[in-house]
């Protein structure tokens, strides 16, 4: 039977062949106290049935967005996906298996890798996207890495409104290359303390915006201040749905811009997969990382599509990759291109501005309740408060109501000593009643 466990006699008779006198000796490498002294707390064996009963009660823990009041942003963003864009995301003409490395049998894959490129190009507003990233996090890491190739340079400036989670993959990937990441303290609008922080050294300067306090701003200075320092500008997008309503980074001065697509197309999915743009300077493309896919013709003239530049491996010559990203999220970047075809830069605006109203109407209510203090001062859809107690306290004690009220600061950043720092993100799925909902609760929660 192909799929049952080994039997002792074949475990015996595998280690005799390799002149082992135990399993234990396969591990030898590995040092005593990495080793478990006991099995793993879970049971040796189960029937189907009981497995699938005991995984969908893990199952059932968990909360759907759409179960309640939903409030929570911070990076990942719930808004409508039309059924179209599920429907069609399946269909083989678009979706084919596996990597482009032959363009006859692929055309479907790499035109709607070109169409996305095309997308992304137009929403970040550099002339030159790649064919995706994982996500955003893994997109703004490699951004810093490309970054010191281009400059020569081992320090990254990290602005203090930069998301958390975003500074702690960068510096992972950043650190094993011996690039310095200069981290600044966490705040609401970052800007000053940013330019500040340039100096000769500095290889990039990494903002975001909106940016995790939901703070928009206009980053020309920041770019202008790089620039004169011989640095590049890194801007990080976490909401793809503001660049219907603000201004791109190529108009600020960007020379790269890295974003999570999730909004557009993907579900919260409970956390991934998700989807990185990236985007760059003509001038840049060949330090880009992951793939760049092109249209050219056939021998008979007829228009075709090509994976123009593939710079993660570069295949023979491997110690001149620019990257080790072994692919890109096809089909996340699928869904992120079928429903922005479907949006069109109308559609985009009007959603943009569907969002923006939605939080407007949440600040506005926001700012009733007694003891509250509203932080963020200009904002997409995510706005940051001031709370006379414990953000994480007030999330969970919401949460036993069925209202999923922001996410608390102190859960992204422990140590930046905003405890009492919640955010909040409304979508166009966001309700009135949901508002109330929220309002009612926070304010029996303060006893106001």
């Amino acid at each position: 039977m192909r799929y049952l466990p080994l039997t002792n006699t074949d475990r015996a008779d595998m280690l005799a062949v390799i002149g082992a006198a135990g399993i234990d000796d396969l591990f030898t490498d590995v040092p005593v106290s990495a080793r478990l002294s006991t099995p793993v707390d879970l049971p040796f064996h189960a029937g189907e049935l009981a497995v699938e009963r005991a995984l969908g009660a893990l199952a059932g823990e968990n909360r759907a967005a759409g179960a309640g009041p939903f409030f929570c942003g911070a990076g990942a963003y719930r808004h409508h996906v039309p059924a179209s864009v599920d429907h069609l995301i399946q269909r083989s003409e678009f979706l084919t298996s596996y990597t482009p490395y032959q363009p006859e049998i692929a055309q479907g894959t790499l035109q709607t890798l070109f169409e996305f490129q095309t997308q992304v190009a137009a929403l970040t507003g550099l002339p030159v996207a790649n064919a995706s990233m994982y996500d955003g996090s893994t997109a703004c890491a490699e951004a810093v890495m490309m970054a010191a190739r281009v400059t020569r340079r081992k320090k990254a400036v990290l602005s203090g409104g930069l998301h958390p989670h975003y500074v702690e993959a960068t510096y992972t990937l950043a650190h094993s290359a011996g690039v310095d990441t200069r981290r600044l303290a966490a705040a609401i609008d970052a800007e000053a303390a940013v330019i500040e922080a340039i100096d000769a050294d500095t290889a990039c300067v990494v903002v975001q915006t909106p940016n995790v306090f939901g703070t928009v701003t206009d980053v020309t200075a920041v770019a202008a201040a790089a620039h004169a320092a011989g640095a590049l500008l890194v801007v990080v997008t976490t909401e793809a749905v503001s660049f219907g309503l603000l201004k791109s980074p190529g108009e600020m001065g960007a020379d790269i811009a890295v974003a999570e697509g999730q909004s557009i197309g993907n579900g919260l999915n409970f956390g991934g997969p998700y989807v990185g743009l990236f985007a760059c300077r003509e001038a840049l493309t060949r330090q880009m990382p992951g793939r760049l896919c092109g249209e050219t013709v056939d021998a008979e003239g007829r228009r075709g599509f090509v994976l123009t530049l593939s710079t993660r491996e570069q295949h023979i010559r491997r110690d001149k990759a620019t990257s080790n990203i072994c692919t890109n999220s096809g089909l996340c970047a699928l869904a992120f291109t079928i429903h922005m075809s479907l949006l069109g830069g109308v559609g985009l605006t009007t959603l943009a501005e569907h969002n923006h109203a939605r939080a407007r109407a949440l600040r506005a209510a926001l700012a009733t309740v007694r003891g509250m203090d509203v932080l963020t001062p200009r904002f997409f859809n995510e706005i940051a408060v001031r709370l006379p107690k414990s953000a994480t306290q007030v999330v969970d004690a919401l949460a036993g109501r069925n209202i999923l009220a922001g996410v608390s600061f102190a859960r992204l950043d422990p140590g930046a000593g905003m405890d009492d720092v919640l955010i909040l993100c409304a979508t166009e799925t966001t309700t009135d009643e949901d508002i109330a909902a929220l309002i009612d609760a926070l304010e029996m929660e303060f006893g106001a």
